[in-house]
């Protein structure tokens, strides 16, 4: 694929599979939802290697370094040479689990839970949201 000098930030996202169309990308970029340094990019912004973005797409935050310019979408095994994803782990794990609850799931056709099954199934759910002991409150 030929790389051109000049490329927009929207045709970008979308050229390297952040964005399933290229108008999600660009109405991403009016809401806010791509910055550049901490700030707000229009859809033109014009992409250069080298440069960080942050990415906000529903509950999943990215951090993406610019290594390289891709105008045409390709699949996505030859996207990823394009960027490189330098969110932080412990961000991003920390982010995902906050709005992850234990899913109680019970086998179909084993009727109603009785009380010892409840209580059970209260305790389990009050203890997840606590910390766990030697860790400090902030």
């Amino acid at each position: 694929m030929p790389e051109k000098e000049k490329l927009r930030i929207d045709k970008y996202l979308w050229a390297i599979r952040m964005f399933k169309t290229r108008t999600l990308a660009s109405d991403a970029c009016k809401a806010g939802r791509v910055k550049l340094n901490g700030t707000n990019i229009k859809p033109s912004h014009e992409v250069r290697t080298g440069e960080t973005y942050q990415i906000s797409k529903g509950p999943d935050r990215k951090v993406i370094l610019v290594a390289g310019l891709l105008e045409n979408r390709v699949d996505a095994k030859k996207a990823v040479d394009y960027y490189q994803d330098i969110t932080p782990v412990e961000q991003t794990t920390a982010f995902k689990s906050m709005f992850h609850a234990p899913v109680l799931k019970r086998d179909r056709g084993t009727g109603r839970p009785t009380k010892r099954d409840r209580r059970e199934t209260d305790d389990l759910k009050d203890n997840f949201f606590e910390k766990p002991e030697g860790e400090k409150e902030q």
